[in-house]
């Protein structure tokens, strides 16, 4: 399996959120079921980019990249190019 960067989009709130975790599908569920707390006003989510890794800690890290970045430019740019 492995584990996962993702970028989701609300088109409500017009919003990006990136996160990580072991199981895509899972996250997803929780995050548009209203379970977390960051992600609750916006539903529904929908998945704009993923990258896989081979550990948790790499997925984080990527997390953190992409955050530190503060740009929506550069998000929008990921979600483009991945194609």
């Amino acid at each position: 399996m492995g584990y996962y960067t993702y970028i989701l989009y609300s088109e409500k709130l017009d919003r990006y959120y990136i996160g990580s975790c072991e199981d895509m599908e899972v996250r997803i569920m929780q995050h548009n079921s209203g379970r977390n707390k960051s992600t609750k006003g916006g539903i529904p989510w929908q998945i704009k980019h993923t990258e896989t890794f081979e550990t948790r800690l790499t997925a984080i890290s990527r997390e953190i990249g992409i955050k530190k970045k503060k740009s929506r430019k550069y998000i929008e740019w990921l979600i483009s190019s991945a194609g």
